[in-house]
């Protein structure tokens, strides 16, 4: 009885343990400061009128 009880309480820290560790890193990682949403690449906007559309322009 004492290795069941001992087996148990064992199960009963681990989880205790694990709940605590989770809760410590969501409010480390809550504590970070916000990283700016800035593109590392960018791209030039495309004229008004579009991608050319004449006959024989493309490939193919």
């Amino acid at each position: 009885m004492s290795r069941l009880l001992a087996a148990f309480l064992t199960c009963v820290a681990a989880a205790a343990l694990a709940t605590g560790a989770a809760f410590g890193i969501v409010a480390a990682l809550d504590a970070a400061p916000k990283q700016q949403n800035v593109p590392l690449v960018t791209f030039p906007d495309p004229p008004i009128g579009g991608p050319s559309s004449t006959p024989g322009s493309g490939a193919g």
